[in-house]
């Protein structure tokens, strides 16, 4: 492939030696279950065609050099035994997080010069930090023989996001990336880390899935992850259970009634309807998908939508302008996914539709007095693997 030789030789010049080989993580698009990661709740994200990938090579020195053609600036050099925590770095923090990770968990990571290139969005609510963690941690564990299977990579991966970085997420961005495969949604008990994977052959069914990016990343986001996070653990303390995984729908109402009770912020409330709800919703998806029936699930992405909007309030103008607009020019359902407040949607259509709807919803965008967003179809594809041995 021409995009691997051109990262080779991009390697070759900077580091003054071949890679030892290349390897590529997606992005990923989440059908359903926001929200419910750190909750120990069920999510079914797909990982998307685009990807990062790495050329990578050994160091026995303990140095650590990184580099990427995405951002402006030089190499970064870093020695292993010298990472710390919550040091800066930039996007350089993801993969050195890694290698810091790594090194914790009792890992002979001795250094390594990596060249990064991505084309996952950044800032679309597509991963691109997690699939920057996981190619690097599939590089290191090849190149060092660490034995480590895709989900103990995506673990490690989380760490290197949560205490390294500094960024409280759960793991279903690290595991579908470590983890999908092509052709299939994967469906994960964030709990315990069982997976299965779905099919999800939209071609096979006339239909698309199509991802649309606001281009937008509202400055409500910051810290709005934390604080939503927070108030879950709220409402599971105050119901006396682990997490909110231990609500069962069918005790819902009664256990909103309980908090509203007990003079809980209805913040925590709202919070508590959106997890166990979603959690619900999860588990319909999987019943259609497995029936065959996946047009029926557009009216629970919708439902999904609402939930977002009204209950956690992580959407925002230009989310409920795809979703709406979407939804006018015929689309079978659509919801924002991701973290929110900015970032993408994703709009289920018939194939023979997707177009028009495309053209509606950038439309309505111009029409709003937004720049235009970025559309393309979601194609579940393959998670992390080895693209080339050198």
């Amino acid at each position: 492939m021409t995009e691997n030789a051109d990262l080779t030789a991009t390697f070759t010049e900077l580091y003054g030696t071949a890679p030892e080989g290349i390897w590529a993580a997606p992005g990923r698009v989440n059908l359903i279950g926001e929200y419910t990661d750190f909750n120990d709740g069920f999510v079914m994200p797909l990982a998307l065609p685009h990807t990062a990938r790495a050329a990578v090579a050994r160091r026995t020195d303990g140095v650590l050099r990184l580099h990427s053609t995405d951002v402006p600036g030089g190499v970064v050099s870093l020695r292993v035994d010298e990472l710390t925590p919550h040091s800066g770095h930039g996007w350089a923090a993801y993969p050195a997080g890694v290698v810091w990770a790594l090194r914790e968990a009792g890992h002979p990571v001795t250094g390594a010069d990596i060249q990064l290139t991505s084309t996952v969005p950044v800032g679309a609510g597509l991963s691109s930090s997690a699939a920057l963690e996981v190619v690097t941690g599939l590089a290191l564990n090849d190149l060092f023989a660490l034995g480590l299977s895709a989900p103990e990579l995506a673990v490690l991966g989380q760490r290197a996001e949560n205490a390294f970085v500094g960024v409280p997420c759960g793991v279903m961005d690290q595991m579908a990336s470590a983890c999908c495969t092509e052709g299939h949604a994967l469906y994960l008990d964030t709990r315990d880390l069982t997976q299965r994977q779905v099919p999800f052959d939209l071609a096979a069914h006339g239909l698309h899935l199509l991802v649309v990016d606001t281009r937008v990343k509202h400055a409500l986001g910051d810290g709005a992850y934390a604080e939503r996070r927070a108030g879950c653990e709220a409402g599971a303390r105050a119901l006396g259970i682990g997490t909110l995984r231990d609500l069962p729908y069918e005790g819902l109402d009664a256990a909103l009634d309980t908090l509203a009770a007990a003079g809980e912020d209805e913040s925590v409330v709202r919070y508590v309807r959106h997890v166990v709800s979603d959690n619900h919703r999860v588990e319909q998806v999987i019943a259609l998908l497995d029936a065959g029936e996946v047009r029926a699930a557009g009216p629970v992405l919708n439902a999904g939508h609402v939930s977002l909007r009204d209950d956690l309030r992580v959407s925002c103008p230009e989310l409920d302008l795809v979703v709406s607009s979407a939804n006018a020019a015929g689309a079978l359902g659509a919801r924002m996914t991701g973290g929110g407040f900015g970032g993408s949607a994703i709009v289920l259509v018939e194939e023979a539709a997707a177009d028009t709807v495309a053209k509606s919803v950038s439309e309505a965008f111009t029409s709003a007095g937004y720049a235009a967003p970025g559309v393309f179809p979601a194609v579940p594809s393959a998670g992390a693997r080895r693209v080339s041995a050198a």
